[in-house]
């Protein structure tokens, strides 16, 4: 499978400003990117767990503390079920 490459320009203040070294800073993104297209159910937890560059285990338990749900379910699909069981 063709890979591409991502390049985003970023300067020192965002580094000193989150207290991070750039490689901190770069598998941050990653994630951030990696879990944002997961959230809006772009890409399945095990492309993100790649894209991350982590296992799909990690990935997984990474989503509690950015308060996002492993569960890709639509809020309408719940509001529905919840109609209908009455």
């Amino acid at each position: 499978m063709k890979e591409h490459a991502l390049s985003i320009k970023y300067s020192e203040d965002i580094l000193l400003s989150l207290k991070e070294n750039k490689e901190e800073f770069e598998k941050e993104a990653k994630f951030l990117l990696a879990l944002k297209l997961y959230e809006l159910g772009k890409i399945s937890s095990g492309k993100a767990s790649k894209l991350a560059g982590i296992t799909r285990v990690q990935f997984l338990l990474k989503l509690a503390h950015y308060k996002v749900s492993p569960f890709q379910v639509d809020i309408e699909e719940i509001l529905d079920e919840a109609a209908n069981a009455r």
